[in-house]
């Protein structure tokens, strides 16, 4: 039977009284929400913090999704089943309901959280490449203030992000701009698997002009789960079959995928670079009206 390192525990009330318990508790002190990342770590022994600091009470604080000016807003208390039944988010970004309904099950959504999601920092985590194609904002938080940071400079590594000892992820913040279109593709061996791979598209035309994009990728070896490259195949040119097939080739040049029990390199670099095209002629279709 797989049982968890000995742990201290406490329930923070607030997001002041969660950083001051992180500032006292030290850096071997981790937030718990959800759980569905940090149990089964802690089960393994592969994690082994010395207090946990629950946050579920945080919900009412952190659990939002709005409109804030011309961005849309996620509390990191925001659980999975909330965004994939958020009107507002639907409406702005459906690359965020695309990824949310290819998530685990309904069980782990039901609990799951964003900022838990996104402090996990999995390499093969969906959120994370919707939010690099999104050009997101993650919103960390100390006693001190409040920091934005680039959702393609938060993760610094596998399982390893920006966040302090005393710090915490309290939102998600993506700009909302006019022609904007999105959508996210995911190849799994089961329904609500890791992915094989899973890219994702957002972006903004101008007639058939594209203005900018961002095109994410996941469980394939890309930095800080994005292409560049790609992107750079598509930005400021005209669409064009020709161009996604170019910017699909980019996706696939642009990670380095590793052969495990999902598959080999060569599989995953194939998916990486079709899912990529598949994304983006859903995120055009979407940005034209010509998709419900």
């Amino acid at each position: 039977m797989q049982t968890p390192p000995p742990f201290e525990y406490e329930r923070a009330t607030n997001v002041e009284h969660a950083l001051q318990l992180l500032e006292r508790l030290g850096p071997e002190a981790r937030l718990i929400a959800g759980g569905h990342s940090l149990l089964p770590m802690m089960k393994l022994r592969l994690a082994r913090p010395e207090h946990l600091v629950d946050i579920n009470d945080l919900v009412g604080e952190l659990g939002y999704v709005k409109i804030e000016g011309d961005e849309l807003c996620i509390g990191a208390m925001c659980r999975h089943a909330d965004l994939l039944s958020s009107a507002v988010a639907g409406e702005h970004f459906r690359i965020l309901h695309d990824a949310e309904r290819v998530i685990a099950d309904p069980v782990v959504r039901n609990r799951g959280t964003i900022g838990g999601s996104l402090g996990q920092a999995d390499p093969s985590e969906d959120l994370s490449a919707a939010f690099s194609a999104a050009h997101a904002m993650v919103v960390v938080t100390s006693s001190s203030g409040a920091r934005r940071v680039p959702a393609r400079e938060f993760s610094t590594g596998p399982y390893e992000t920006v966040v302090g000892p005393a710090e915490m992820i309290t939102e998600v913040r993506l700009a909302i701009r006019p022609g904007s279109g999105s959508a996210y593709q995911k190849v799994e061996r089961r329904a609500g698997d890791w992915a094989v791979a899973a890219a994702g598209a957002c972006v903004w035309l101008t007639g058939d002009v594209v203005t900018d994009v961002g095109i994410g990728l996941t469980a394939v070896g890309a930095e800080h789960h994005c292409s560049p490259a790609a992107e750079a195949v598509l930005r400021g040119n005209t669409l064009s079959d020709a161009l996604i097939d170019q910017a699909g080739a980019a996706a696939a040049a642009n990670c380095s995928p590793s052969a495990d029990q999902r598959g080999p390199e060569d599989y995953k670099r194939h998916l990486a670079g079709e899912l990529t095209k598949r994304a983006l002629r859903k995120a055009i279709a979407r940005s034209r009206g010509q998709e419900a």
